[in-house]
């Protein structure tokens, strides 16, 4: 009786060839998505040459408990109501020397004037990061609020539209340094002084 054949072999010689080609097609074809993280512009490091005394009214005080409830200078607010308090301390003008602030209660409890006032963020330990992005949203968009208020009053355009458009690289140089004069300008006028104190644990919340 004859012997049967056996199975054809199969060559594997190209496999890993083969294997390296798809690889290096996954790697140059598929994209990575990175977080952008929070835009904030660091204070320098050099220290002052002499001692900032800042007076507490000057410091509107933002609190995050573990549950997302909100306190601005001791009273619980809803969300939906902290860019209106912060607008309001911003622009409180209590010492008379803010000429721009149309809006200014000038309570004397209050913020002095836009340059010294100071927003302070404390979270706790167990707030939620959609929550604290989201509180960290509204207290900026406060700024950009007043900063688009005088820049279409003084420039005819908002704040953040000429922001936009400098930080575009098909702007022409020209252009940029226009911009660049008239956002310092704004900026200068409400200072973003947004600091973020000490996290605190759920026991102290």
């Amino acid at each position: 009786m004859p012997r049967r054949a056996g199975a054809p072999e199969v060559n594997a010689g190209s496999m890993a060839d083969i294997a390296f080609l798809l690889l290096i097609f996954f790697l140059v074809t598929t994209t990575i998505e990175t977080d952008a993280g929070l835009d904030r512009m660091l204070p320098p490091i050099e220290p002052p040459e002499t001692d900032v005394i800042i007076k507490e009214k000057n410091i509107f005080q933002v609190n995050i408990n573990k549950n997302g409830q909100l306190l601005a200078d001791g009273e619980l607010i809803e969300l939906d109501q902290l860019r209106g308090k912060a607008v309001a301390f911003l622009e409180n003008n209590g010492d008379g020397s803010c000429t721009y602030c149309s809006g200014g209660k000038k309570d004397a409890s209050s913020s002095d004037n836009p340059t010294k006032a100071i927003i302070s963020l404390k979270n706790d330990r167990e707030t939620k990061y959609a929550t604290y992005i989201t509180v960290q949203n509204e207290l900026v968009g406060a700024y950009n609020e007043l900063r688009n208020r005088e820049s279409e009053r003084l420039f005819n355009r908002p704040f953040t539209n000429m922001e936009a458009e400098y930080t575009k690289q098909e702007t022409p140089a020209e252009v940029k340094e226009e911009l660049k004069e008239k956002i310092t300008r704004i900026q200068e006028m409400f200072p973003q002084k947004l600091s973020e104190a000490e996290t605190s644990s759920s026991s102290s919340s």
